[in-house]
């Protein structure tokens, strides 16, 4: 066992953590902007917050920074191909507008997704080569079949979870 904190080391370790993929999107003037991240988690019910880390270098960074509103997409198992449009492409040809609307911010949310979280950004913290959004909570919508599953990353790797039969 290896207790060395290289980068490589560090990547390795935590690509043994299991997320759910998320696509985080604002929008400037109506084009819309969009990431994969994996590094979002709730932060407080009251008021009902989530926090996003963003990398600086990350096309929607600075455009986040200036709306001051993102959403939070919970993709599901069925939406690799968004996840992987994403991880390939730039720009607004990410976005497939049959599969997007708007939300009450501004931001684009996925139609389909497992929940599509609209925020607006009430503060912002320094995260090294990354920028912490903390994002209150303002609308939100969830998949209309209960039982959808979301999308894992997992290993570097794209996953779906093992349901048991209830």
């Amino acid at each position: 066992m290896s207790t060395d904190t290289t980068d490589e080391l560090f990547r390795n370790a935590m690509a043994r953590f299991t997320n759910g993929v998320t696509v985080i999107t604002t929008a400037n003037s109506g084009t819309p902007f969009g990431l994969i991240a994996t590094s979002v988690c709730s932060l407080s019910a009251d008021p009902p917050t989530v926090l996003v880390c963003v990398n600086r270098s990350a096309s929607a960074h600075d455009v986040i920074l200036r709306a001051k509103v993102f959403a939070v997409n919970l993709l599901s198992a069925d939406q690799k191909d968004v996840a992987q449009r994403f991880a390939s492409e730039k720009g607004p040809s990410r976005f497939d507008p049959a599969q997007w609307r708007a939300g009450k911010s501004g931001a684009p949310l996925l139609t389909g997704s497992v929940v599509s979280l609209d925020c607006k950004v009430i503060a912002t913290h320094n995260g090294y080569s990354h920028t912490i959004f903390i994002g209150e909570i303002t609308d939100s919508s969830t998949h209309d079949d209960p039982s959808a599953h979301c999308l894992f990353w997992h290993q570097r790797h794209f996953a779906a979870a093992a349901v048991e039969a209830r």
